[in-house]
Parts: C-alpha cells; structure tokens; sequence
C-alpha cells in the first residue's frame, strides 16, 4: 500500500497580534505586565520587517505554507491550535499571557483545509469555560475535526477521526504539566477541560482507548502539548512518555509548546517529533532567546506506512516568520536549521539529508 501523507506543523497561534491584522480583529485589551494592547504586537512586528498592510487576507496568512501543502497533497492536515475563539472577556485569573481569535476569523482553518486542530494546550482556556465553549462550537460549525478538549472528560479525550481512502487517522490531543498546562483545567465527569497528561501511567492508559477504534489500515496520532518554551535538550521523562505513546498503540507522536524546533526522534520504527516549534505567533519583535531563532519553523510531511504505522520519510519544509507570517526560509537559513535539527536530532537516532528541493529528509534504516 502507498504511504499516508501527513502534514504537520507546531503552535499555531493566531490570537493577540495576528488576531489584530486579519479581517475581524476583537478586542485588543489585554492584562500583561508590560503590553496592555494586542495591537503593540503587530507595531513591533512591523519595526522588525516593514510594513504589514491590513487587513491580511484568511489565507494570505498562512504565507507559502498554503503553496507548499497543495504540493505535498497530504491526506491530513493537523496543528496545534494555542488560542481561545471566541469574543469571552472571562481572562482566567492568574495567567500572565491571553490569546484570543474573533471567532470571524477561523475561516482561517478553512482557508489552509485544516483537518484536526489539537487544543489540550495552556492558551485555549485562557478565557474560561464561556471561551472553550464558544471554540468548540465554532470550529465544529466549520467541519473542523477538535481533540484533546471538551464537555467533560470523556470528550476531551474522545480522538478526532480523519477518513482515509482506506481506514482513517485517529488522532487524540493531551495536556501535560511539563508546557504549563494548568492541572486546573483538567476535564472532569462533570466539567469542561482539556485532556490531561500527567504521567506515563496516563500515557500507557491510553492504550485501552486506542485498541477500541483502531481497526487494520488505521493509524493513530497523539498530539502532546509538552515541554518547556525554549531549550534544544528533551528531558528523559519527556522521552519516556513518548515512547509510552507509541507503545500503547499510537503510530506518530506529534509534540509541540516549545517556540522552536526540537529533536526528532523514532521508537520502534515510528516518528517522534519532541517539538514542533511555533508556526505562526505574534513574537517577531520581541527580543531574547536569539540563540534557538525562534522566527524559523519547519512544516512536517510525514509519510507513513498503513499497514504498521512505521515512518516510510519524514520530509520538513523550512520557513520563517516574517511579517507574521511563514515564508521560505534563505538557503542561509536553512542551512542553519537543518545543521541544528540534525545535530541535536543525533542521539534520538535521526540521520537526516539536506535535499537538492531544499528539504530536510529522514529515511529511517532499512
């Protein structure tokens, strides 16, 4: 059977800043320490790369990503949605940081043929109960598949199904503490929340859900919000809970928080990605952290076999941000990326090629 090709990508943060530059931007106001207009972001953002002319069309915000998945044709498109959709003033007491989408402007999903957003994340309760309700019931009404957040416990956890020509994609999402997932917003029997991951205990758990929709032909994802913002090292329980993913039935650990690429790695044949980084943010004028170039991110095509769910090639685009949205990165860049992901990849036993199509490609060993 041929591969299934799976586009991936990290925290696609489409509040705040980037709220602001799109058709339908929603109340700025924001409780930061220091920034208490949304739209200071996207002045910054312009200080740093010109001019941003407004308002930025749906899917002029996704850049040449939109280009590069209509080449790669994927039978999946999955990301990390870190923002509250919805018009909610109910800023949840005690968090630094607030992302906010006008629920107008997730047309935005549409616009890119977004398949699963993963939302068991530390932004997408940022505006209470009112606020996941409201997301929720927006991205369904655009036909736009949610993990990993819910009613109750048993909805949170509930995957997301993805059809396939043959078989389908199951794709759970899951909080865990190590990305700053708050242990309060844990879904419960009887309140909302988001699928929480404390441990690998919770991880092999998983693995009585898994057996009951996976069905031959099928392959199943765990979209895992883990990690911290910044930093190339993953810690080993961070490792052990991976590989207890894969062992209790998932075919592809999609991981993601941290606001840069992280190590790829592969257990018992199958993709690891520690990190995604972020895909699209509202970071472009803030200074610190230069050294981990948080501005360059990596779209992910993921080629996998149906029939055990082992990786056939992973192929990552590189692209940076710019003018708040992704753009393909210089050969300059590129080279710096992929020389960083292929050095502090080595040790999780990913040997990677920079191609002629100016791609970085991992073939597992045969």
């Amino acid at each position: 059977m041929d591969p299934i090709a799976i586009a991936l990508c990290g925290d696609v943060m489409t509040g705040r800043g980037v709220d602001q530059v799109l058709p339908h931007p929603g109340d700025p106001a924001l409780r930061e320490a220091w920034i208490r207009d949304a739209r200071d972001y996207v002045e910054l953002a312009e200080q740093r790369s010109g001019p941003i002319a407004r308002p930025v069309p749906l899917d002029g915000i996704w850049g040449d990503a939109l280009a590069e998945l209509e080449e790669a044709a994927p039978h999946a498109r999955i990301i990390n949605l870190e923002t509250s959709v919805t018009t909610s003033d109910d800023f949840w007491p005690g968090k630094e940081i607030h992302y906010r989408m006008h629920p107008a402007n997730a047309g935005l999903l549409t616009a890119a043929r977004i398949d699963v957003c993963a939302l068991a994340n530390n932004h997408v309760l940022d505006f209470g109960y009112a606020g996941l309700e409201e997301t929720l019931r927006t991205l369904r009404a655009l036909g736009v598949g949610t993990a990993g957040a819910g009613a109750d416990r048993e909805e949170a956890l509930a995957p997301a199904r993805i059809e396939l020509p043959r078989g389908a994609i199951h794709v759970f999402a899951l909080g865990s503490p190590s990305s700053g997932v708050p242990a309060a917003w844990a879904a419960r029997a009887d309140r909302p929340g988001v699928a929480y991951l404390a441990s690998e205990a919770g991880a092999r758990a998983l693995a009585a859900r898994i057996e009951r929709v996976k069905r031959p032909g099928d392959l199943v994802i765990a979209s895992v919000h883990m990690g911290s913002n910044w930093g190339w090292t993953v810690p080993e329980e961070q490792v052990r809970l991976a590989h207890a993913l894969i062992e209790a039935g998932a075919d592809l650990v999609h991981g993601h928080s941290s606001h840069h690429p992280r190590p790829v790695g592969l257990h018992r044949g199958k993709l690891v990605l520690y990190g995604c980084g972020d895909f699209l943010n509202d970071y472009e004028g803030i200074s610190g952290y230069e050294r981990y170039r948080g501005d360059l991110t990596l779209l992910y095509l993921a080629l996998v076999d149906p029939a055990d769910g082992t990786l056939v090639e992973l192929r990552a685009t590189p692209m940076q941000i710019r003018q708040l949205r992704p753009r393909y990165a210089t050969p300059a860049d590129r080279l710096w990326l992929f020389d960083t992901l292929a050095r502090i990849s080595a040790a999780a036993g990913a040997r990677m090629r920079l191609g002629e199509d100016g791609r970085i490609h991992l073939r597992p060993r045969t």
